[in-house]
């Protein structure tokens, strides 16, 4: 009997996804998000990013059904020790709540 090797899939897989909606709905903007695609595996960042090329309109977004996994965080707090922003300031650049990055803060003891 043969033994198949199973591929565990964690997730969707994005770079499919935008590649062939890109392709099929904005080939605009394909040189925007060339970068992105390229890499072999896209962190939850490059999703986010990718998402604000292809569909902002110009509209404040509502965060409120945006989450966010500890890599990103850590991401955006890494951000703030190296631009050296306060929490109201790193906020304000991310569209977070000012809360919710103190929280963040002493969760992770940063």
């Amino acid at each position: 009997m043969d033994k198949q090797i199973q591929i565990i899939n964690i997730g969707p897989n994005y770079k499919q996804i935008y590649h062939d909606f890109i392709e099929a709905k904005c080939p605009d903007k394909r040189e925007f998000v060339k970068g992105f695609l390229a890499k072999d595996c896209l962190s939850v960042s490059d999703v986010l990013k990718i998402n604000t090329i292809i569909f902002f309109d110009g509209l404040s977004e509502s965060q409120k059904f945006k989450s966010y996994d500890k890599q990103v965080i850590f991401e955006i707090l890494d951000y703030q020790k190296k631009h050296r922003l306060n929490n109201t300031q790193l906020a304000s650049h991310f569209k977070l709540s000012r809360n919710t990055v103190t929280k963040w803060k002493r969760t992770f003891l940063i």
